[in-house]
């Protein structure tokens, strides 16, 4: 079969990989037919990071945890990558009970069992069942597992009956493309937290984060913020910003400054520029009690946070990769009963077969798509 693979720096390859199979009673094979590109793809596919992050590492300037999800040279390819996908079921095991061949499903970034103690608490990213290091995940090389990428003509999917999500009925997958990351990471930073202060006001410092600001701008709207100001440089997603209902800031310039920041007052923040700047600044925004997410990579060893203005201010950050199945059916179910048009964020959907090319665009947010099989079980 075949995975779209990463073999450096702009150039992305269908390569041949043996097909996967069922190993377990509770495996599920699917045919992922609709892929996002994740904001954090971008960063090995449009520069030349591995060398530089490997230096790094050794000189004690990158977090050593860098090595542990990505390897010790960090996006060396090839590796299967992708790890956003709504995908149709084609084989399940005997003890699969809530699934069946033909289903259409959401496969979480990060795999897990359900039943570990971190699962039980949500941790899912973290479930000590699957992973053997920092994460087990797809899409980020065999430093975070077996798995593979999302992009490929069929997956293998651990504890299958946890794991996949369905599609509810009457929603274009197409809509929820982004639904096993971004727009679920988009979620947990604003949705909670606007639960606590119904009609907050909410930040959005938008940058590397490119479409997880964007889904968080216009989950903010449509939660009933009062105040959705969304901060960025290039036009393309300020635009996207304004379509989803937010007030765009362009700043003055590509470095973030505080004037660009238009008030201090704010509930919610989200910062997706992956600078320390960027968690200074959206800390500094805050009101009394405020709420800080980051949602970046944040590299350097040390990252600087504003920790007496945060005492002062009693403001909270809160940091780390996004728990998505404990969340996915509430999102799912939202987008589907207030038709939320995520696609919106969308600014580049490609064949399936043209994936190398379209994966290397300079594009807020790509989707693939390819046409469903027939599916039917035996005797249907």
């Amino acid at each position: 079969m075949r995975e779209l693979q990463f073999v450096r720096t702009g150039r992305l390859e269908w390569r041949e990989r043996p097909a996967p199979v069922l190993r377990d009673a509770r495996d599920a094979l699917v045919r992922p037919f609709v892929a996002g590109r994740c904001d954090g793809d971008t960063m090995p596919i449009h520069r030349h990071v591995s060398r530089a992050m490997q230096l790094g590492l050794r000189a004690g300037l990158i977090d050593p945890v860098v090595g542990s999800i990505c390897g010790p040279v960090p996006f060396q390819g090839p590796f299967a990558i992708g790890h956003e996908c709504v995908a149709e079921v084609i084989e399940v095991g005997p003890d699969i009970t809530t699934l069946r061949p033909g289903d259409v499903v959401v496969v979480p970034w990060a795999v897990s069992c359900g039943d570990c103690r971190e699962c039980r608490l949500g941790l899912t990213a973290k479930c000590s069942t699957t992973r053997t290091s920092t994460l087990a995940a797809f899409g980020f090389g065999a430093a975070s597992g077996p798995w593979g990428g999302m992009v490929a003509d069929l997956l293998r999917i651990p504890f299958a009956d946890h794991m996949l999500v369905p599609v509810p009925a009457g929603v274009d997958p197409l809509r929820v493309a982004a639904a096993s990351d971004n727009l679920s990471d988009a979620w947990r930073c604003v949705v909670p937290r606007l639960r606590e202060r119904p009609g907050g006001k909410v930040l959005i410092l938008g940058g590397a984060a490119q479409s997880i600001g964007l889904y968080a701008a216009g989950l903010a709207v449509a939660h009933g913020a009062d105040v959705v100001d969304y901060v960025d440089h290039r036009p393309e997603r300020l635009a996207i910003a304004e379509k989803l209902g937010a007030r765009a800031h362009p700043t003055t310039g590509r470095k973030l400054r505080g004037s660009d920041v238009p008030r201090r007052d704010y509930d919610i923040a989200v910062e997706g520029t992956s600078t320390a700047a960027g968690v200074d600044l959206a800390v500094r925004s805050l009101g009394p009690g405020g709420f800080c997410q980051p949602v970046g990579y944040y590299l350097p060893v040390g990252t600087r946070v504003p920790l007496m203005h945060m005492y002062a201010t009693d403001a909270t950050v809160k940091i780390g990769v996004s728990n998505v199945r404990p969340i996915l059916p509430e999102v799912l179910d939202f987008v589907a009963r207030h038709d939320f048009p995520a696609e919106v964020v969308t600014t580049m959907t490609a064949a399936w077969e043209d994936a190398p090319a379209a994966y290397a665009a300079h594009t807020t947010k790509l989707v693939l798509h390819r046409e469903r099989l027939t599916v039917s079980e035996p005797g249907d």
